[in-house]
């Protein structure tokens, strides 16, 4: 065992050293570029917070995607049969997919009409411009208070043809362009009540049970977060009033805008959720509290940033050099092995 882990260990390495990076100074030289004069973000309706308490489970079945729901049973159908609802009509896995859907149907009727999760929601939206790879989150449009420092990591792995190396900072306006811009945050739940169908389940020692409704809590709060983000473009934020789509398209991440989460390729730092969550009061106003993990209780929850500029778009941070992580370790005030220890995924070098 120890041999095989000595040479994963070198295969690991050999693969670090077979990628080139691009020096932080470099990668920051070839941030997007946007023209930020004469631009007039849009601002949203309300400055600060808002909550959205029990939301109608029924007004967020139209934006489940059930794509993620099949992977949970690991149901995969073949080229052209693979997604939902073409997985019916696979050889290999189409009636056990149809079996499953039809329980999840039965267990969703059940949830709604016994009312037995609750959805929750917060979104606030702030005056906000980008400070190098930062981003300072200001108390009102005075911008002279800052209330955070949102803390975003640029891509340094070097890749063929690429003109750009992102940071989610390059979609804010930057401090000096003048230019008055905003963010968004939000967290949402459908996990409230969870524990008490999962024990429900568990006295009959039934798993496929207590699966299924982890599964459901997962879809829903999913779909809340895509409501709640159609909701903002539409209406809370406004800056895609006329936007007319329907929920296959909405899927497909076809608006403007985008909603990143901590955790996840384009903020892989978890950290940053402590910040949001002061920003939000999530804990407070939806009753989503943080782990010292950084995980979010109820399970069933999802939370991000909301960015507005039609250039915003989703990216991979990748790998990323002791250069960045020292800057980031700084500019965050955190001492160089606990951001080494949060971001180790990342890393591209030998600690």
């Amino acid at each position: 065992t120890r041999e095989l882990y000595e040479e994963m260990r070198e295969e690991h390495y050999a693969s670090l050293e077979e990628r080139k990076f691009k020096s932080l100074a470099q990668a920051r030289g070839m941030a997007l570029r946007t023209e930020w004069k004469g631009r007039a973000p849009a601002k949203p309706s309300f400055l600060g917070k808002r909550k959205y308490a029990n939301v109608p489970l029924e007004e967020l079945l139209p934006y489940i995607d059930w794509n993620p729901f099949f992977a949970v049973w690991q149901l995969r159908g073949k080229y052209p049969n693979r997604g939902y609802p073409r997985i019916f009509e696979d050889e290999t896995v189409g009636a056990e997919a149809k079996k499953v859907f039809d329980d999840a149907q039965k267990m969703l009727k059940s949830i709604c009409d016994g009312r037995k999760l609750q959805a929750n929601a917060v979104a606030a939206f702030y005056p906000a411009n980008a400070v190098g790879d930062d981003i300072e989150v200001y108390e009102d449009d005075t911008r002279t208070k800052v209330l955070e420092t949102l803390c975003t990591l640029r891509q340094q792995e070097l890749r063929e043809e690429q003109g750009e190396y992102l940071a989610m900072s390059d979609f804010i306006a930057p401090k000096e362009s003048g230019v008055a811009d905003y963010i968004g945050l939000f967290a949402v739940t459908a996990g409230i009540g969870m524990d008490k169908l999962l024990a429900a389940h568990e006295e009959k020692n039934d798993d496929y049970g207590k699966i299924m409704a982890q599964a459901l809590g997962d879809r829903l709060a999913e779909a809340l977060a895509e409501k709640l983000h159609r909701d903002v473009r539409v209406s809370e934020w406004g800056y895609s009033a006329d936007e007319q789509m329907d929920a296959e398209d909405m899927l497909k991440v076809k608006y403007q805008g985008i909603r990143p989460a901590p955790g996840y390729p384009s903020q892989p730092d978890h950290t940053e959720k402590d910040k949001m969550w002061k920003l939000l009061q999530a804990q407070d106003l939806a009753s989503i509290e943080l782990t010292e993990s950084m995980a979010m209780l109820p399970a069933a929850s999802v939370s991000g940033l909301y960015f507005a500029n039609p250039e915003s778009k989703y990216f991979a941070v990748g790998k990323i050099q002791k250069d960045q992580v020292t800057d980031y370790a700084a500019r965050k005030q955190m001492d160089l092995e606990t951001c080494e220890r949060w971001l180790a995924p990342m890393l591209g070098y030998d600690r």
